[in-house]
Parts: structure tokens; C-alpha cells; sequence
């Protein structure tokens, strides 16, 4: 498994870009209309130009995520659902990070 999170880890710093994606659509769109958060008041132009950006950027780093995992859980003593779990958690914790340091601030 240290192979596995030492990758899974690399492979959170570029995903920075991804969860920022989704978080910026969702806070904009689907969670603005049922009140939970506030729309930026400069964003005007729409979700299509959003969807045309996020597709494809989630895309790729999903398949680039998906290549690199999938030779390393054939060589984990982990069960098939713990190990992407962990894997998941892994590539999610530099977000995190970014997210509890800016918090701080």
C-alpha cells in the first residue's frame, strides 16, 4: 500500500484543479437554487461554458487516475472496496489540506 499512497498522493496535487471544478459548478448552479450557497455575482455567462471545461478536465484526470490505480491494486492485499476507498481519500487529501489552510486564514 506505500506505493499506492505515495501515488494516489502525487496524483492529489494536480486533482486540486478537478475538485476546484466541481466545487465552482456546484456551489454556482445546483446548490445556489436550493439556497445553500451564493451565486459569484460575476459569473453570467451560464453553465454551458462550465460543462465544456469540467468534462473534459474531469475526464482525462479521471482516466489518468483510473491507469495509474489500476495495476497497483492488483499487487494490494486490500479487498477491492477498501483499496479505492483509500485511494480516493489519498488523491482527496491535498485538497483537503489547501481547503483546512485556508480556513485558517
Amino acid at each position: 500500500m506505500g506505493l499506492s499512497l505515495i501515488v494516489n498522493v502525487l496524483l492529489g496535487i494536480p486533482a486540486v484543479v478537478p475538485a476546484f471544478l466541481l466545487w465552482y459548478f456546484a456551489s454556482n448552479w445546483p446548490l445556489a437554487e436550493l439556497g445553500l450557497t451564493q451565486r459569484e455575482p460575476t459569473e453570467n455567462d451560464g453553465v454551458l461554458p462550465w460543462v465544456m471545461l469540467a468534462v473534459p478536465v474531469l475526464t482525462l484526470f479521471g482516466l489518468v487516475w483510473w491507469l495509474a490505480n489500476w495495476p497497483l491494486r492488483r499487487r494490494t492485499p486490500l479487498t477491492r472496496g477498501t483499496y479505492w476507498l483509500l485511494s480516493a481519500a489519498a488523491t482527496a487529501l491535498p485538497t483537503f489540506t489547501l481547503v483546512v489552510i485556508s480556513a485558517g486564514n
